[in-house]
């Protein structure tokens, strides 16, 4: 409350620098060795609709797996499983769910990125002490509330990192390391692509069509190939500087 009138609010112009800064200290994001996609089809705005698989080809032809035993990768890939997908069913958190979402969060709070955005928050007077930042991701994340039928069904870690599957629809599940892993185990189909970025190194972003054990996705967008914190602090940027807005 308060900050948009006050001189702790965050212009545009900040908001932009900041990203780029986040951008630049993403260490841990793949190098272009690491990854090699095969877009395929690209599908034009009358075909996104209506659930053609255009790409016999899964999506990924190569991951440099080694990326995945990076401490924010194994954390982030631990919290994966945590969730069940369809709204109105009460999610049910674990003890050792409590814990990995604690992990996560540590592992995280140790890279530059993480750091560049808490003392950017500081010093707009968001947080006196990282533990408050801490316990306010914590809750902006893996707080539940409900999609549906009033059931505490729903989080902002599972629905945009891990996917939902709302009124026979796939709703969020915009990580790309999830459809990797999901992809190789054959439960994820690859069916084209509306957009590729004009990036030749990662993270790059890609507008794409696909069908999650066969609940389909008409237009999802995921950044390819950067680390698990760059995601979760951009993310969190926007949603602190631009509660409720574009």
């Amino acid at each position: 409350e308060g900050f948009s009138s006050s001189r702790d609010s965050i212009t545009d112009q900040e908001l932009l620098e900041l990203s780029e800064r986040l951008y630049g200290v993403d260490h841990n994001k793949a190098r272009p060795s690491d990854i090699a996609l095969n877009p395929q089809h690209l599908a034009g705005p009358d075909e996104t609709g209506d659930k053609q698989d255009r790409s016999p080809q899964p999506l990924y032809k190569y991951v440099n797996e080694e990326l995945f035993s990076k401490p924010t990768y194994a954390s982030f890939i631990k919290l994966l499983d945590n969730y069940q997908r369809a709204t109105g069913r009460e999610e049910e958190v674990t003890a050792e769910e409590l814990r990995e979402q604690d992990r996560f969060l540590e592992e995280v709070m140790k890279t530059e990125l993480m750091k560049e955005l808490f003392a950017f928050l500081r010093g707009k007077n968001r947080y006196g002490s990282e533990q408050e930042f801490v316990q306010d991701l914590k809750e902006m994340w893996f707080g539940l509330y409900s999609r549906g039928d009033g059931e505490r069904d729903s989080s902002g870690f599972e629905h945009v990192f891990s996917g939902e599957v709302k009124k026979g629809k796939v709703s969020g599940f915009h990580n790309w390391i999830r459809f990797y892993l999901l992809e190789k185990q054959g439960v994820v189909n690859y069916f084209s692509h509306n957009f590729n970025g004009p990036w030749d190194t990662y993270p790059d972003v890609l507008g794409l069509q696909f069908s999650w054990d066969g609940f389909y996705k008409e237009v999802g967008s995921a950044f390819i190939g950067c680390s698990p914190e760059f995601e979760f602090g951009l993310y969190s940027l926007c949603f602190l500087a631009r509660p409720g807005r574009a």
